[in-house]
């Protein structure tokens, strides 16, 4: 820890604030944090542990955000949390015994057919056509929130943008599902970042100097999402969505 430096904390924190606003909007964070977080030289394993720390700052502040305006259903996501921490624990463990490389084929599919099909639904998440929690509900949202919370643990990229994806799918609006992402967002950052904890991988001084400047960006930008609607949300779920394909495609060619 000799080698850290104002301007290496300034970066951090700059990076933390653009990750948590584009995070707590639309998910996929991870694009900038990531990274900034290898440039600071730690190894890997510590980067994705302090990330997780980071991370939990932005995705409980913004979940506070969108309880508070009332763009989140509690109803539902009270019974889908606990999924997602049980799934994220699960990934986190795993991770140590497998390396995560394997699923960055499968991912960038995945997240090609979520932009391909968010693009052509001309009105999707435009407004609500939930209407309640039914077995349909049930059954997609367990199963989403405990793979998705092991996928968050294991790897992460575009683990935000499925959340949503999963919340479309159920008849939310865009707003509503990023609010329900970010609550289950919170509840995998926590199981992962306990696993990370117990096996040493995570710096502190780097993850609190990120995680502060995430508070900021999270306020920030869940304000932006509930103020501006599906309207500005559905753009930037495109754009981002792309950008972790284009990501993804990559680090595989690299």
């Amino acid at each position: 820890m000799d080698d850290i430096s104002i301007e290496m904390l300034s970066f951090l924190l700059g990076a933390g604030f653009i990750a948590a606003f584009v995070d707590s909007v639309v998910g996929g964070g991870g694009l900038i944090s990531m990274p900034a977080l290898l440039m600071t030289g730690l190894p890997p394993s510590v980067v994705l542990g302090t990330n997780k720390l980071a991370s939990i700052c932005c995705s409980s502040t913004s979940s506070i955000s969108f309880l508070r305006s009332g763009k989140m259903d509690l109803s539902l996501v009270k019974y889908l949390f606990p999924l997602a921490l049980l799934g994220s624990i699960l990934g986190a463990y795993t991770v140590r015994l497998i390396p995560p490389e394997f699923l960055k084929p499968l991912v960038i599919v995945m997240l090609v057919l979520v932009a391909i099909y968010t693009v052509f639904k001309k009105d999707w998440g435009d407004k609500s056509t939930y209407t309640g929690i039914s077995k349909r509900a049930g059954i997609l949202g367990g199963c989403a929130a405990l793979a998705l919370g092991f996928y968050d643990g294991f790897f992460g990229p575009g683990a935000g943008s499925f959340l949503i994806f999963v919340f479309l799918m159920l008849g939310f609006d865009f707003v509503v599902a990023a609010g329900n992402a970010k609550a289950l967002n919170m509840a995998s950052n926590l199981g992962a970042l306990v696993t990370f904890l117990l096996a040493g991988s995570v710096n502190y001084v780097y993850g609190f100097t990120m995680g502060l400047a995430m508070i900021l960006g999270a306020i920030a930008g869940s304000k932006f999402a509930i103020a501006k609607g599906a309207a500005y949300v559905k753009p930037l779920f495109i754009s981002i969505t792309t950008l972790l394909i284009g990501k993804q495609l990559w680090d595989i060619l690299q």
